[in-house]
């Protein structure tokens, strides 16, 4: 090579270096190929529900069950090139929403439950968590194995812990701290996702054992609290959350133990006590309980929707709703305990009734101002009557903003605090990447009205993305199931 050099003139050996050089860098820019991946969403306003700002103008890009990145639009088109894009259009995407408080049940009712699944993730809700029913070994299959082709995240308490004999099916009974250790072991060799304990039978003073073992075992509790003890004592024991908005309104009471002594020793109806409880509100009393549960970290989960749909009633039977046609019949067939008893109330009781429910909810803003955090969940499922899966979430959100909340806030007691509560928020609640792609797109900004989460366009679950039409057909597929069963039920 030497030798042929030597032999070339000035000239010759510099247009070879010029050549050679210019090869090499063109070989230097060249650009590199487009990464491959499952999925892009473009032109997207992407909601930042924890921050309240926007990002126009982004590519969502999703690989398998991931978010991979979130670029401007001009930047992800250099470097990936997607199996399927979407075009947002300019829409709002955000992070899929979370029911927090659900249920499954009914024995001999689980194709029907099942399909709740889909009923979920057409409603734009990629998590839900299950607080318990009767079909305790189920769910926790379907956790590990979904039971339809698309289905939301699951979280479950699995069964109950309760007293001895209670009107509860499926449940642990206990009647003695060494059943309550018994029951933790039999949790905890289950991986529940948390404990959930209620009230119907079990001794107030297992209550508190149970909540101060399972804590001292690292298990999230969940519970309805006895009569016999009061909110706070419930939240110093452990509780992680308290389940239904009257338990908070009760705390608020300026009478509370005495109330509850009076109703355990039987002067009292239930509902007699609950409005006794409404009519001692003070929100001083509240505010100083609601600070004491933030500093405790105890979160609160209202399911107020259904509250409110049991307490009107009298206003609304609901035999007109268009979502009864998602409802399964023999799901259906568990509303009726709860539609005769309220049926039965005297009109002394309806009004009652509606105090208390008027009162319950000047608490939300009460709590968010104390700052606890809000766990936004509808217990919708079967036995709670006209609290349709899905559909229920958005009454829900639009419940707390119609009663003091901002629609960020709302936002953030579903997809936020949801996943904080399970431990999972650096996979979910944002839109970054390595996140989970579980996402909706919405026409409208859901930060500015919150009737905006109805407003889907696309909903993805663990990467895969549905367009209105697949939404549409999820629902079809629904109707006709419910039809084919009441066809054979006839």
């Amino acid at each position: 090579m030497r030798q042929i050099l030597n032999r070339m003139s000035v000239a010759a050996r510099l247009a070879l270096v010029i050549l050679i050089g210019g090869a090499a860098t063109a070989c230097a820019t060249a650009p590199a190929p487009p990464e491959r991946v499952d999925l892009m969403i473009r032109d997207a306003r992407v909601v930042d529900v924890a921050s309240g700002e926007i990002a126009p103008g982004r590519t969502v890009v999703i690989r398998g069950g991931d978010i991979v990145a979130v670029e401007p639009d001009a930047m992800a088109a250099r470097r990936f090139a997607a199996a399927r894009t979407f075009d947002a259009g300019g829409r709002y995407v955000t992070s899929g929403l979370w029911d927090n408080h659900v249920h499954f049940g009914g024995a001999g009712l689980e194709e029907e439950n099942a399909d709740l699944m889909l009923l979920y993730v057409a409603n734009g809700v990629t998590s839900v968590r299950d607080a318990a029913g009767d079909l305790a070994q189920t769910v926790l299959d379907w956790r590990a194995a979904p039971p339809r082709d698309i289905a939301p995240r699951l979280f479950t308490s699995g069964p109950k812990i309760e007293g001895i004999n209670p009107v509860w099916k499926g449940v642990i009974e206990t009647g003695s701290e060494a059943d309550v250790d018994a029951a933790l072991d039999r949790l905890q060799a289950l991986h529940v996702d948390f404990v959930k304990i209620t009230d119907n039978t079990l001794k107030p003073e297992l209550f508190l054992y149970a909540v101060r073992q399972a804590k001292a075992r690292g298990m999230k509790t969940s519970g309805h609290i006895p009569m016999g003890i009061t909110v706070l004592e419930a939240a110093e024991a452990g509780l992680s959350t308290i389940e239904h908005l009257n338990y908070l309104m009760k705390a608020g009471s300026r009478d509370e133990a005495a109330i509850s002594a009076d109703y355990l020793a039987g002067r009292y109806t239930y509902a007699e006590a609950m409005a006794r409880y409404a009519d001692t509100f003070d929100p001083a009393v509240a505010r100083r309980v609601y600070r004491r549960l933030a500093e405790l970290g105890v979160m609160a989960s209202p399911t107020q929707h259904g509250s409110s749909t049991l307490a009107w009633l009298d206003r609304d039977d609901h035999a007109d709703d268009p979502e009864l046609a998602y409802i399964g019949p023999g799901i259906r067939g568990t509303y009726g305990w709860r539609v005769e008893r309220a049926a039965q109330a005297t009109p002394e009781a309806v009004a009652a009734r509606h105090r208390v429910e008027a009162v319950t909810l000047t608490t939300l803003p009460l709590l968010q101002e104390a700052g606890v955090r809000i766990l936004a969940g509808t217990d919708a499922g079967f036995l709670n009557s006209f609290n349709y899966p899905g559909f229920s979430l958005h009454d829900e959100l639009a419940l707390y903003v119609a009663n003091g909340l901002s629609p960020r806030e709302a936002l953030a007691a579903s997809m936020i605090n949801g996943p904080a509560l399970m431990g999972v928020s650096d996979r979910y609640g944002r839109v970054a990447p390595g996140a989970a792609a579980d996402l909706v797109v919405l026409d409208a900004n859901p930060l500015e009205d919150i009737s905006a989460t109805r407003k889907l366009r696309a909903v993805v679950r663990n990467g895969r993305l549905l367009d209105r039409a697949e939404l549409d057909g999820l629902l079809v597929r629904i109707r006709e199931d419910v039809s084919a069963r009441e066809a054979a039920a006839r």
